[in-house]
């Protein structure tokens, strides 16, 4: 009794019955068993390699030392002799002279060389590889001996993805298979419903370690992983939308010919991830979410764009052209603007206050669906006009801006030096245009009932740059022409309505009326007058 409460007194005896219904094993299971032993053996020396360091013990009592067992290596023999180390490499290095498939969605394949993908040889794990395999000791032979499992030991492929050598690769085609998710949109000229399209992101990481576990299985093909993204808006949130009715529309004008053949595909292409959005009450619309990034892989072309003030080629150039016109239509459907930047000059194309600059994915416009009801964007581009309208249920809103220019900021002038041009004459690269300091209104009636809100905007000077020549060619030998751009005017009070019936607009349409005063700003040789340089050419 003093044994057993020790814990060290004998075990209690149980039947026969209950000692057979534990320990018996059927012959079939018990071969499963062996198979299953043998094949964790494998994989844990495989794994660990080097790291699996055991003292080297004899077969014990009872065992009974067998031949090596069978191995094979990428699909051939590898007889265990002392060359197998080195046959082995050789092998392996004969494999990664090959290439290697990168499977893309739809059955698409990509070839790559292994150095492409960063390829390298684990010479040490090899080498640990065939020691197991050839040691009796191992825990491989071990488990193996004690087993009827016979067929061939497959030795894993002992190769790795160096990523810092493979990301350039995985990055191209990163660029060239990511989707945008596309939301579900109105087709407003046949007035359907488009259904959302998912878009799919390469998961570098996923993909390498996908690389790896196909390289190991000796394949030469491996699957890209991509991870999928769920558009924000679908199909079956759209069923009911009004779209009736304009509340608020803009216009602006661009040049149609073909020299700026770039920028009014780019205009476009940007319009068209716009055209038919809908933006459900409370919603915040998102301009580079929704129109994406602006460059080559999404189809954008090479055209001017606005940096630091001066104009220069830019790819996706004239999107801002887009941002600003439907800018326009939401300030008059009286959206409420949660995120708007003027540019670093004023625009041709469109008043000061109105425009609203983008650029992806640093400088946004977002604006918030304040209404109870979906409003869907219409934005088109034809015959010189880009328009954008905000469509929902009928609305009887007068909204007017109200812009003060407040004061003008000087421009400077800069000569930059030129080779290409004969020494001493001087060309007019950009003309100045002064910064501005303007604020500006927006009244809301609805009967009797009216809301202002006030914004102030700074429009930075933009400078006057001269080109000096250095060149030693003869004074009349180039032929250059001054910047054709006129003196920057600009009224200094200007007053925009828009409503049912305002102007020349049929009963029940909404129409624009303008009212303007000139003042100090609006008329030529006010620059001069403020003492700014005037360029008078070669004079």
């Amino acid at each position: 009794m003093r044994d057993r409460a020790k814990g060290v007194g004998p075990e209690p005896t149980q039947s026969p019955s209950r000692r057979a219904k534990r320990f018996a094993v059927a012959e079939p299971q018990r071969a499963r068993l062996n198979r299953a032993a043998v094949m964790i053996a494998i994989a844990v020396a495989a794994g660990l390699g080097v790291g699996f360091l055991l003292v080297p013990q004899q077969p014990s009592v009872g065992e009974t030392e067998a031949a090596p067992p069978a191995v094979e290596l990428l699909g051939a023999k590898l007889t265990l002799d002392d060359g197998a180390a080195a046959r082995a490499l050789d092998a392996v290095r004969r494999h990664v002279r090959g290439t290697i498939a990168l499977e893309l969605p739809g059955g698409e394949r990509q070839s790559f060389s292994f150095g492409e993908l960063g390829v390298e040889i684990d010479k040490v794990r090899l080498a640990q590889l065939v020691r197991d395999a050839r040691d009796a000791t191992s825990p491989l032979r071990r488990v193996r001996r004690r087993s009827d499992f016979e067929e061939p030991v497959k030795l894993p492929v002992p190769l790795v993805v160096n990523e810092s050598r493979a990301l350039p690769a995985l990055l191209r085609l990163k660029d060239e298979h990511d989707r945008t998710p596309i939301d579900a949109r109105l087709d407003l000229e046949k007035r359907e419903l488009v259904h959302e399209k998912p878009g799919r992101y390469l998961d570098v990481d996923a993909t390498v370690r996908a690389v790896e576990l196909a390289l190991g299985e000796g394949e030469r093909t491996a699957s890209v992983v991509f991870e999928e993204r769920r558009p924000k808006r679908v199909a079956a949130e759209l069923g009911a939308v009004e779209f009736d009715h304009v509340l608020g529309f803009f216009e602006t004008g661009y040049s149609r010919a073909q020299r700026h053949a770039a920028r009014t595909f780019n205009l476009r292409l940007a319009a068209s991830k716009l055209d038919g959005y809908v933006l459900l009450p409370g919603e915040t619309f998102d301009f580079n979410e929704v129109v994406g990034p602006r460059d080559e892989a999404n189809g954008y072309k090479v055209a001017p764009v606005i940096a630091e003030g001066e104009l220069v080629d830019g790819i996706g150039g004239g999107t801002c052209q887009i941002s600003g016109t439907l800018h326009g239509a939401a300030f008059f459907a009286g959206l409420e603007i949660v995120e708007r930047y003027p540019h670093t000059r004023p625009s041709s194309y469109i008043k000061m206050g109105l425009d609203a600059t983008v650029v992806y994915p640093t400088i946004n416009f977002r604006l918030r669906n304040s209404f109870d009801f979906p409003i869907v964007f219409h934005e088109v581009v034809k015959n010189g006009v880009v328009r954008a309208e905000v469509l929902g249920p009928k609305r009887d809103t007068m909204v007017t801006l109200i812009r003060r220019i407040d004061s003008a900021i000087a421009y400077e002038e800069l000569e930059r030096l030129d080779e290409n041009l004969p020494d001493g004459k001087k060309v007019l690269a950009q003309r100045g245009i002064p910064g501005f300091r303007l604020h500006r209104y927006r009244i809301l009636r609805n009967g009797e009932h009216a809301v202002r809100q006030r914004w102030s905007d700074v429009y930075p000077p933009t400078a006057q740059i001269i080109r000096v020549g250095t060149g030693p060619m003869p004074p009349d030998s180039v032929r250059a022409s001054d910047d054709p751009h006129p003196e920057y005017v600009a009224d200094e009070l200007l007053v925009v309505t828009q409503g049912p019936g305002v102007g020349a607009a049929r009963p029940g349409k909404i129409g624009m009326r303008e009212e303007r005063e000139k003042g100090k700003y609006g008329r030529r040789g006010w620059t001069d007058e403020e003492g700014m340089p005037l360029w008078r050419g070669n004079q």
